[in-house]
């Protein structure tokens, strides 16, 4: 019980896919202007790369490995995880228009977004069971989107600050974040 918990909390802060591995920076800036539209993208990746570290898990013990075919986990990973994008802006168009138009373009990147994809690779690689890849990619999407919203929130308090002209626009938002990835180091001597 004390490993898995120590993969979730080691995925989500120790590690963090964006803040240490800097997976995912596209939509980390590009989404995270609101706090709103934040918050809803981190819990469209929570789903979407908890499903994506099963279903990757299953489809990679059960017959890639079995059937020798490990060297297609790349391919099939990566269309898993389209699939499971697809369903997903299926879902929020006709469930939740307002938040699916405030993600815009960004949902579909979550396609082609490489933390996704890192984290079913990285399960793979550190030989993680069914329950360790679930709880390893919960954990990844959980630190992503505490990342993404602790951005946002530091970028409206950006906005009301009187910043330096130099400094205005991109470059505060890559100070801000560059002093999150220090400040999420902090986390590396985590021990339960």
């Amino acid at each position: 019980m004390k490993s898995l918990i120590l993969i979730v909390i080691g995925s989500a802060l120790i590690n963090n896919v964006v803040l240490n591995q800097f997976l995912g920076i596209c939509s980390f800036l590009g989404v995270s202007k609101q706090i709103k539209a934040s918050a809803s993208l981190g819990g469209a990746v929570i789903f979407v790369i908890t499903i994506a570290s099963a279903v990757a898990s299953l489809l990679y013990d059960f017959v890639l490995a079995p059937l020798g075919l490990d060297y297609m986990k790349t391919i099939v990973f990566i269309l898993v995880i389209a699939a499971l994008v697809q369903v997903v802006e299926m879902f929020l168009k006709k469930t939740s228009p307002a938040i699916y138009k405030a993600l815009g373009i960004y949902l579909p990147l979550i396609t082609t977004n490489c933390a996704v994809l890192g984290v079913a690779l990285t399960n793979v690689q550190d030989g993680y069971n069914f329950i360790e890849s679930v709880l390893s990619g919960f954990g990844t999407a959980v630190g992503y989107t505490l990342a993404i919203v602790l951005l946002a929130s530091i970028r409206s308090r950006i906005h009301e600050d009187d910043v330096p002209a130099p400094l205005r626009g991109a470059p505060v938002v890559l100070i801000a974040a560059a002093l999150m990835s220090i400040a999420f180091m902090g986390f590396s001597g985590l021990s339960l």
